[in-house]
């Protein structure tokens, strides 16, 4: 009698993933189509459909990283975003009546398509102050917001990706401060987002008038943590969502700006931020910028000195882990004569975390008298983590009083870990006080001292958890 052979049966292998190239958008949602149902849900003017319209030709035109210098280098294939639907439908009035905190002149705070809360104390109602969505300041004074938005100009013109933004924003913010207004506490901006398959498109329009005094603080938070909303997180390979914002800053004569970014998205987010700003004769602006979380994160910073004797103060911080990818580009443009630049990013990386710093100076033939740096510094805290720096200068006027950039890329300091330990701290304690301080000159810049501390905790939580993650391996 013959034993019946018994065979296992075979694993079926999942199908591979189609290969994209590092600059290949993972996502399918922008066309016309699109932008003329956003239009048409808000019965916007003729100007703003075109300007929609204009937007996206420049979309479908555009090279998703235009720079070629810096296109070897722009990887976006952790992102999976043909699932993911854009919100057309969004609120404009606040969900929830509730007093603004007593440390801010003015909060808003928008959780994917809602408005939760928007408001501005009395002394900056008084003042002439506005802080209103987008779509309300459109429909409130159509004439402004055309000379503000129509063409685009508050965006960079050759970003795809910025492009983008303008053509399928949802939800926005205008915050217009008159001349001579000095705020004495922050302005406070929210933005909730990470439902999964969704895609949030906004826009932060701020106009600072002549002599005024400006301090913004604004903060992209997960949807479903923190004061929004009570759901938890997805984990890191759970259907993504997007973000694509952009906060874009008018600034006139003789103002005095600080802004203050702080991105603690979850682990399912991707998000695409610009910031661009046009800064005025005898104008300064300061930027501290933190990046914590999300998925797959690109950041630019683009700053117009066309003011003489006009300055910016710009540090971006990244702590990576646990996969995270994070692209920091940065151009500042000199156009008028003896204005001043200082701009410095650093990143802390661990696990197989990987960062892009890369920057990149323009000194026009008008910019006599310049002064400008530009630092890109990066931290690997294991053999897996990965930063690249690439700081570049383009300089038409050689009468400049500097022109400068500096960068590194390496392993934490053993000589600084053999110091604090010969002082009988810990060796993790001395790693972490050293990576904490690395980072703190950015910290240091945040202009809403709560801020400040909430990044700190976050820093430390981060780092804890690092070492768990460690001592369990």
């Amino acid at each position: 009698m013959t034993t019946p052979v018994t065979r296992t049966p075979r694993a079926v292998a999942r199908p591979a993933r189609p290969r994209r190239s590092p600059t290949e958008l993972p996502f399918s949602f922008v066309d016309r189509t699109l932008a003329e149902r956003l239009a048409a849900e808000r019965d916007e003017p003729e100007w703003l459909r075109a300007d929609r319209l204009a937007a996206v030709l420049a979309f479908e035109q555009l090279p998703t990283e235009a720079n070629q210098l810096y296109t070897p280098y722009l990887d976006l294939r952790s992102a999976d975003l043909f699932a993911a639907e854009p919100y057309v439908s969004v609120a404009l009035e606040p969900t929830v009546t509730a007093a603004i905190p007593d440390d801010v002149d003015g909060l808003i705070e928008l959780d994917e398509d809602e408005v939760r809360v928007a408001g501005l104390s009395a002394e900056a109602r008084a003042a002439g102050v506005i802080l209103e969505p987008l779509a309300t300041f459109v429909r409130r004074d159509p004439d402004s917001a055309r000379r503000l938005v129509d063409g685009g100009e508050t965006l960079p013109a050759t970003d795809r990706l910025a492009q983008l933004s303008r053509a399928l924003w949802s939800q926005g913010v205008h915050l217009a401060v008159p001349d001579g207004v000095r705020l004495d506490r922050p302005i406070l901006v929210r933005w909730a987002a990470g439902r999964p398959n969704r895609v949030l498109v906004g826009r932060l329009l701020v106009t600072v008038g002549d002599g005024a005094v400006l301090s913004l603080v604004e903060e992209q938070v997960a949807s479903g943590r923190g004061p929004l909303s009570a759901d938890a997180p997805l984990p890191a390979d759970g259907p993504q969502a997007l973000f694509a914002g952009t906060t874009e800053l008018v600034i006139g004569r003789e103002s005095d700006v600080s802004v203050a970014s702080l991105q603690t998205f979850g682990s399912n987010q991707v998000a695409f931020a610009h910031r661009q700003a046009t800064i005025g004769e005898a104008s300064s602006l300061r930027w501290a910028v933190a990046q914590l979380g999300g998925r797959l994160v690109r950041s630019r910073i683009d700053n117009r000195l066309v003011g003489d004797r006009s300055s910016v103060d710009q540090a971006e911080i990244v702590f990576g882990s646990a996969g995270q990818l994070v692209d920091l580009t940065s151009y500042t443009w000199h156009f008028g004569r003896d204005t001043t630049g200082y701009l410095l990013s650093k990143g802390a990386l661990r696990d197989d975390a990987r960062s892009f710093l890369k920057g990149l100076i323009t000194i026009d033939r008008s910019a006599v008298g310049t002064d400008s740096f530009l630092g890109e510094f990066g931290m690997n805290l294991s053999k897996r983590a990965r930063a690249v720096a690439v700081p570049s200068l383009e300089i038409d006027q050689p009468d400049c009083r500097r022109a400068a950039h500096s960068s590194s890329v390496g392993p934490i300091d053993e000589t600084q870990v053999f110091y604090l330990e010969s002082r009988g701290i810990p060796d993790d304690e001395a790693r972490k006080f050293i990576v904490l301080g690395f980072l703190e000159p950015v910290v240091a810049r945040i202009p809403l001292p709560e801020v400040q501390d909430r990044v700190r905790e976050l820093l430390d939580e981060k780092w804890s958890g690092g070492a768990e993650r460690r001592a369990a391996a």
